[in-house]
């Protein structure tokens, strides 16, 4: 375990916690709902022994408890791992709160379902794909008319499997749309062209005329899914350490 801790939970790695009940025997199996907490990995101190930030909310730290389990997901730039460990200490370290875990169970590559969703407030042009545009869309084939107008949006948050975002305007459910935004990577600014299907559209009640719609991507290859993942990562790092500050 020593070496695959090494190689893909390091220093400033950020960590999900959730805790395990232990008067439910399958709640190991079960992660809908149970409360998750954020983190990052401060030191490695052995084969099974880390160190981690306390967690917080709202800038008031999260006291869990010694002695009790939880199920951690690590955000490696080689993916998400998952393991099982016990808290077995905490301190104050200077300004820094710690908590020292015992690792339960084996290091293992984590294939999740949903992908972690990353808030943000990004601008976004997009426009409904025409007909001949859909067709092609669902055979996976190159399909983009170039040069058709397109609407502005706001990208409230974003993931790996697709992104949800808000604007003046409404499309169908289930339509597929053109979703064109900027991510940072490498320190450049990369366009994305990619094609999505409109799962879900809502009128926020906060803000009349103004609709949410959920967007699942249809066209996204294996490398541009990487890299905004690896995005979000970057961008969940810069955010603990400004919490860290």
């Amino acid at each position: 375990m020593a070496n695959l801790l090494e190689k893909y939970v390091v220093p400033g790695c950020r960590v999900d916690l959730q805790a395990i009940d232990r008067s439910k025997d399958n709640d190991r199996e079960k992660s809908e709902g149970r409360k998750t907490y954020q983190s990052q990995v401060i030191d490695v101190l052995s084969e099974d022994r880390i160190e981690i930030s306390m967690p917080m909310e709202k800038s008031k730290l999260i006291l869990l408890p010694v002695d009790s389990d939880f199920d951690l997901y690590f955000y490696s730039d080689n993916g998400l791992y998952q393991c099982y460990a016990r808290i077995v200490d905490r301190y104050k370290n200077n300004s820094m709160y710690v908590l020292v875990l015992d690792l339960i169970s084996n290091l293992r590559k984590h294939q999740r379902r949903e992908y972690y969703r990353f808030s943000c407030a990004l601008e976004m042009n997009s426009r409904q794909l025409q007909d001949e545009e859909v067709e092609l869309a669902r055979k996976m084939e190159d399909s983009l008319i170039p040069q058709l107008p397109l609407k502005s949006s706001i990208i409230v948050d974003i993931s790996g499997g697709g992104l949800r975002f808000v604007a003046n305007y409404a499309y169908e459910a289930q339509s597929l749309i053109l979703c064109k935004y900027y991510l940072l990577i490498g320190g450049e600014a990369k366009e994305y062209n990619l094609v999505g299907k409109v799962l879900s559209v809502r009128e926020l009640e906060s803000r009349k005329g103004v609709f949410e719609h959920r967007v699942q991507y249809v066209n996204v290859d294996d490398a541009e899914r990487e890299e905004i993942i690896k995005y979000i990562f970057d961008e969940e790092r810069k955010t603990l350490r400004k919490q860290k500050r």
